[in-house]
């Protein structure tokens, strides 16, 4: 999932970015609020992490004009400002979460997963097509009641088809969620395919995992 992290301590914000994408997510940073504003205007992001006291433009005020354009991306302020009152502006504003610093990892990547359950439709905590299942909590995929191991990118590369089964999803969309990049070779996602297929599909007798010619992949509602 992609990741919007807007936060001017840069020692914080680049350690962010480096758990975040051991957690599979895909991260960009901003600085300032107005980078951060124009960035989550013209990102296609899942979800934002917004500290609040920012150069430019403050975290408030980002999290207002969103919400002022209909922008509903799931907004998660971080913050040193404790109080109840802080905490309730920025709610009030519009923000769907807030942590305080200094906070738990741990309690931060589950926060970022509960937001991604909720916002922008149905974002169950275990995600289903048939009889496959990733739990992207437990770091976990079975294929009915049999475990299939993956790396950390084919596991990322499945949770982003399973979030939209059904859906034809193009190379340059997967290289922009999964690889946090467009400038890889396109080639790279046809390779991951294949070896999803053969975990996920070839064992079982199952063709779940679709090449749409011209367009990109699907993944089977029905689990294939």
């Amino acid at each position: 999932m992609r990741v919007l992290v807007v936060e001017d301590e840069r020692r914080m914000a680049a350690a962010l970015r480096r758990g975040l994408q051991a957690e599979g997510f895909a991260v960009d940073l901003a600085h300032d609020g107005n980078e951060g504003l124009h960035l989550a205007r013209v990102g296609d992001y899942d979800v934002v992490v917004l500290d609040i006291m920012l150069p430019g433009m403050s975290g408030y005020n980002v999290c207002k004009q969103l919400r002022a354009e209909e922008n509903w991306v799931p907004i998660l302020m971080l913050s040193a400002k404790d109080g109840e009152y802080d905490m309730a502006d920025g709610l009030d504003l519009g923000a769907d979460d807030y942590l305080t610093k200094p906070f738990s990892y741990v309690v931060l990547v589950a926060r970022l997963r509960a937001l991604l359950r909720r916002g922008g439709g149905r974002r169950p905590s275990v995600l289903r097509a048939g009889d496959l299942s990733l739990d992207p909590a437990a770091r976990a995929v079975t294929r009915g009641e049999a475990p299939v191991e993956l790396t950390p990118r084919e596991f990322a590369l499945l949770e982003y088809l399973m979030r939209r089964t059904g859906e034809v999803v193009s190379k340059p969309e997967i290289l922009e969620h999964v690889w946090d990049t467009y400038d890889t070779d396109p080639n790279v996602v046809e390779v991951y395919v294949g070896y999803l297929r053969r975990k996920i599909d070839t064992p079982f007798g199952r063709a779940a995992l679709q090449t749409v010619r011209g367009a990109g992949y699907r993944l089977a509602s029905d689990g294939g």
